[in-house]
């Protein structure tokens, strides 16, 4: 039987002001304005600049992708296929420049993104509070944000949550392919409720990504290549797992190397193997954890399914041996949608991850030289930043469990049907 948290409930069809909705709005426009100036190199954002993996690395994909074929043998495409429609986007607008295209539709998906969050927090009584974390969290990481196609990404694993309330169906379609745009969007699906919902999401995703799958194999050369060509991975500097090394290399007890490495800066040398070896290993615990809440929880809630979806993408952005700014968008859209739900539990977490972007911008662009150093401010960078991550996963995980996980029958005191939910979509 599935059970269903009743004593603080969603209030439905929460209205906005006019004016405070026209500030968010304003706010919007204005700090995206200042992102698309600053790519496009008309006002100077401080530290290394982020646009030429625009102008140069997702160009070159794109014309190797026109060709019907994936950047075989390159080892810096390190994505599933569906990530071929981002580069291949900006063929949409032809009146712009390649660079100019990809950064007005990656604008657009932020756009929607923001009315997304602006839907849910009207019908699940959160108001502006998870439209305003995304418009200033946003704006807190800087041109990048605008510069990676995860802006996309964020969007469809969003829209995944939301189909996921009502339609169960839809959500697995989503699901489906945003596995195939990054992999972590499946993850929105682990909190939908039991039985016949979770029967149909991901049974949906399982046949929706084969026929997918089998697309691609059939029309397009090396479209799973990616699976085999990352094996020789380090571990990236801004990960939580490049800890021990900034600090072992600042007192002068390792002297590995720092290189561009798959098209980011990692670790290589001694002990790092190990090291990645265990990271792989957390994350396998990470994911044995949501497994075993997913077994005992009871509860399933909207808000219990945002709460779920947002903390298992933190647990696994903290324990990856890769972590990109760029990977604070996904916290910010999963966040967003939490603080629009009125009963969320996952505030103090979300709070932590938005201060965490603060410390992101400020280790990449702005003071990248140092995280390369492993120099004084650099440690500071990314202990901090990395330390916020590692706090905010396990207030998550706690907060996640307490709610969703009764301590006894009576902890749940009456039955619910999904029917009874607050409709996100439909």
């Amino acid at each position: 039987m599935r059970l269903y948290r009743t004593s603080t409930p969603d209030r439905p069809d929460r209205r906005f002001g006019v004016w405070p909705l026209l500030l968010l709005l304003l706010a919007w426009a204005v700090t995206r304005a200042l992102l698309i100036l600053a790519l496009h190199g008309d006002w100077k954002f401080p530290g290394t600049d982020v646009s030429p993996d625009v102008w140069r690395i997702y160009r070159g994909w794109y014309e190797v992708l026109r060709s019907g074929s994936f950047p075989i043998n390159d080892v810096t495409w390190q994505y599933p296929p569906v990530a071929a429609a981002a580069m291949l986007a900006p063929a949409l607008l032809p009146f712009f420049s390649y660079a100019g295209a990809f950064y007005v539709l990656a604008c657009a998906c932020d756009f929607i993104v923001l009315v997304l969050l602006l839907r849910a927090g009207r019908t699940n009584g959160g108001g502006l509070a998870g439209a305003w974390l995304w418009v200033v969290g946003m704006a807190v990481l800087g041109p990048i944000v605008l510069a990676r196609y995860d802006v996309m990404v964020t969007a469809v694993a969003v829209g995944t949550l939301l189909a996921a309330v009502r339609h169960p169906r839809v959500a697995g379609v989503l699901a489906a392919i945003g596995a195939l745009f990054k992999v972590w969007p499946v993850l929105a699906l682990i909190g939908v409720a039991r039985g016949r919902a979770t029967r149909r999401a991901w049974t949906t995703a399982a046949v929706a990504g084969a026929v997918i799958c089998g697309l691609f194999l059939a029309f397009t050369r090396g479209a799973f290549g990616f699976l085999t060509e990352q094996k020789d991975r380090g571990i990236e500097i801004e990960s939580a797992a490049a800890l021990p090394f900034h600090l072992a290399r600042y007192a002068g007890l390792w002297h590995g190397t720092d290189r561009l490495n798959y098209g980011s800066f990692e670790f290589l040398g001694p002990y790092v193997h190990t090291v990645a070896t265990l990271s792989i290993a957390v994350t396998a615990l990470a994911f044995a954890w949501l497994v075993w809440w997913r077994i005992k929880a009871r509860v399933f809630t909207t808000a219990v399914l945002f709460d779920a979806a947002f903390t298992a993408v933190l647990l696994f952005i903290t324990t990856s041996r890769v972590i990109s700014p760029q990977y604070m968008i996904w916290l910010l859209g999963l966040g967003g949608l939490c603080l629009a739900t009125r009963s969320t539990v996952q505030r103090f977490p979300v709070l932590l991850a938005l201060v965490a972007c603060v410390f992101t911008v400020l280790e990449f662009p702005i003071g990248f030289g140092h995280v390369i150093n492993s120099d004084g401010p650099g440690l500071v960078l990314m202990l901090s930043r990395n330390g916020l991550l590692v706090a905010a996963s396990f207030s998550a995980c706690r907060s996640l469990w307490r709610s969703s996980v009764p301590t006894s029958s009576a902890a749940v005191p009456h039955a619910r049907t999904r029917e009874d939910e607050p409709a996100l979509s439909g």
